[in-house]
């Protein structure tokens, strides 16, 4: 009895030490893992930043060279009309060397019932075509009869951040249209 309390002892005596330089060796080792873990954080958040400037370089550019297309994703009409999502693929206003293609839906009208139509044209000129820089992105601004007697302003606010624009079609005899959506190049 004595010798299995002996045993017994010094098994508990050999557990007890190796869980100690386990646990002396162990904080070395979460130190090390640790401090790779926050290297790769760290690798990643920059190659994420090298990503995202790269990518608003990129939309600067399109919108400094007259070459884009505004995809547009939803429409809605100011000041507080429905909101409605676009689906159709084709729906696009297209600029290239200030000459610009609409195709895109609009709804005319002051008061209910609006009548949608779709602007479909290839616009060789427009008046007043302005880019500025702003904070978030760019302005760029321009005016066009679309062969009617009616004129339209087109206002893109491009997020070059986020890669998304808001678009607003007014017109003085109809309500503004607002439209949300993303620029690609051509």
């Amino acid at each position: 009895m004595k010798r299995s309390v002996i045993i017994i002892a010094l098994l508990m005596l050999f557990v007890g030490v190796g869980i100690a330089l386990r646990g002396e060796a162990q904080p070395d080792a979460d130190a090390k893992k640790s401090a790779q873990r926050t290297a790769q954080q760290e690798a990643r958040q920059q190659r994420r930043a090298e990503r995202l400037a790269a990518y608003e370089r990129y939309v600067d550019s399109l919108v400094m060279s007259h070459n884009f297309r505004f995809v547009p994703q939803t429409m809605q009409q100011m000041p507080a009309g429905m909101m409605r999502n676009l689906v159709n693929p084709h729906y696009e206003v297209a600029i290239w060397d200030r000459a610009v293609d609409v195709c895109i839906p609009f709804l005319k009208g002051y008061v209910p019932p609006y009548y949608p139509v779709v602007f479909n044209y290839v616009l060789p000129s427009v008046e007043g075509y302005t880019a500025e820089q702003t904070n978030d992105g760019w302005n760029v601004t321009f005016r066009t009869t679309m062969f009617s007697a009616s004129d339209y302003t087109f206002n893109f606010e491009i997020y070059s951040r986020y890669g998304g624009a808001t678009l607003t079609i007014s017109s003085p005899f109809y309500n503004s249209v607002q439209y949300t959506g993303s620029i690609f190049a051509i």
